[in-house]
């Protein structure tokens, strides 16, 4: 009973992550449409530039990106890390910026099981979504292709 108490907490604390993302992605774009090959998104969405240190920023929001609720990260002036998902320490070194594309826009492309929520999947995919998030992403071309540019530098 005890993990199954740990996994409804962890989703709910998800689940609210990705809640609040949504709601603060007021300047939210249009959905650019996006293909995935050979386990990967090879062109930036919406052909937008990433910032790095913007994306070191959302990653480490709770109200952004919110990645450290899952995973460890070498973000070391934020004392919590999550421990659900793989370290990203190096993953830069691991994969190419295509490849960490489509992790972060749509885990299940790679693994249906996963917990981790698809950050810029086709909203028209969603379903179970309250109306004032319906036909969004949780988070924005914009704030995925930050995030790709911090994630390279991490080798």
């Amino acid at each position: 009973m005890r993990g199954r108490s740990v996994r409804s907490l962890l989703w709910l604390g998800l689940y609210a992550a990705c809640a609040s993302a949504l709601a603060d992605a007021s300047a939210q774009q249009a959905y650019c449409e996006w293909q995935s090959a050979d386990f990967a998104i090879a062109s930036p969405l919406c052909g937008l530039d990433g910032d790095p240190a913007r994306g070191r920023a959302l990653a480490a929001d709770s109200h952004g990106g919110n990645c450290l609720a899952c995973h460890p990260m070498p973000i070391d002036e934020e004392p919590f890390h999550g421990t659900i998902g793989p370290p990203l320490q190096g993953i830069g070194a691991r994969y190419s910026a295509a490849q960490i594309r489509l992790r972060i826009v749509d885990e299940k492309q790679l693994n249906p099981m996963t917990i981790m929520p698809g950050f810029y999947r086709d909203p028209a995919l969603a379903n179970r979504i309250a109306g004032e998030f319906w036909g969004k992403t949780f988070l924005s071309a914009q704030q995925v292709e930050d995030l790709v540019a911090y994630l390279v530098t991490l080798k």
